[in-house]
């Protein structure tokens, strides 16, 4: 006679078309369930004979005192200060951070977090990779009774709590800025349309430009994949050398900066009294290049720690159903190359 499968909160919401969190709130007879919900998925859990895992229902009392960590890169400024501000709350309350990458690319990130859930780690946090969406594999988490925070890139379609920086006005005022330095053809080199913080810094951009009465021209907004320094060059070439060029631009990342910044030096464009540029992220580079480099400052820091606060406390809580969104503001950073007014 051989075991059957044992029934998982998984396949409960696979047969009743229901999430995960959904279904176990519904057992749990949450009141931000409707009692119609509630009573199909008791019916259904009673019916199947589903038992409910006693270890993640009591995962306070097998805690490791390790929580993962996943971003999409470690050799990355403001994802490197993330990293630091969570080992160093997490360390102040007593736990240790398993740190890995994902390269920005589903299946890694479903490597490192199947690795991390199978060492036992109390929860998770996470930046998603480009590629990641509906996020089946973090769902594990939540099923083995694991809390599980996103922070910067994000998913909604992952009913977890975030931690996020205010992207929209981020990019509002970085492009006001160009704005009220007399700038008028302001591009944009955006990033993926399917990320979320991408598609927020690109709706700043376009509401600024409405705000101050300029055209947004489809010419003048370019989209990276993969967001480096060659795609900024690149970008920046095609424009420059196209008609109606830009006379600034606004790039998703620092990084993109350096590249459209590269082209604009290699043709003795000036910066920024002919074109003014500005990033997004505050790297340590931008400080040293020259023109010295207006940016958005994230505060990856206080992200970590914020983002780690927030996991801990759901941990200690034995909350792992808890919804918030931390929405940290931006700080523009303005320096010589997007200054030509006082």
């Amino acid at each position: 006679m051989t075991d059957k499968k044992k029934l998982t909160l998984k396949d409960i919401g696979k047969a009743l078309n229901l999430s995960v969190s959904t279904v176990s709130r519904a057992l749990k007879a949450h009141p931000d369930i409707a009692q119609e919900t509630i009573d199909l998925v008791k019916k259904y859990a009673e019916d199947h004979h589903y038992v409910p895992n006693l270890l993640a229902i009591n995962f306070r009392k097998n805690r490791t005192f390790n929580i993962g960590l996943i971003v999409p890169e470690l050799v990355h400024h403001f994802f490197s200060t993330v990293i630091s501000g969570a080992i160093s709350e997490a360390n102040k309350q007593g736990y240790n951070i398993l740190v890995s990458q994902s390269n920005d690319i589903l299946r890694d990130e479903e490597k490192a977090s199947r690795a991390m859930l199978n060492s036992s780690v109390d929860g998770l946090l996470i930046s998603i990779s480009n590629e990641t969406t509906t996020g089946e594999h973090l769902k594990e988490f939540l099923e083995e009774g694991k809390a599980v925070v996103q922070f910067d890139k994000v998913s909604e379609l992952l009913q977890t709590p975030m931690v996020v920086v205010d992207d929209f006005n981020g990019a509002y005022n970085a492009v006001n800025h160009l704005v009220e330095q007399g700038y008028q053809r302001i591009a944009h080199i955006r990033g993926r349309v399917d990320v979320k913080n991408a598609c927020d810094r690109y709706e700043g951009y376009k509401k600024a430009l409405e705000d101050a009465g300029l055209p947004m021209m489809d010419h003048l907004v370019k989209p990276c994949i993969s967001i480096t320094e060659e795609e900024g060059y690149q970008f920046a070439k095609e424009m420059m050398e196209g008609p109606n060029p830009p006379d600034a631009i606004f790039c998703i990342t620092d990084v993109v900066a350096f590249g459209a910044m590269k082209y604009l030096k290699e043709k003795a464009i000036s910066i920024p009294e002919e074109v003014g540029l500005v990033g997004f992220s505050n790297w340590m580079v931008s400080r040293v290049m020259s023109p010295q480099l207006t940016t958005v400052n994230q505060h990856g820091f206080q992200m970590g720690v914020e983002a780690a606060k927030l996991l801990l406390e759901m941990i200690k809580n034995q909350d792992i159903l808890h919804q918030e969104t931390k929405i940290l503001k931006t700080e523009l950073i303005v320096r010589a190359s997007s200054k030509r007014r006082e």
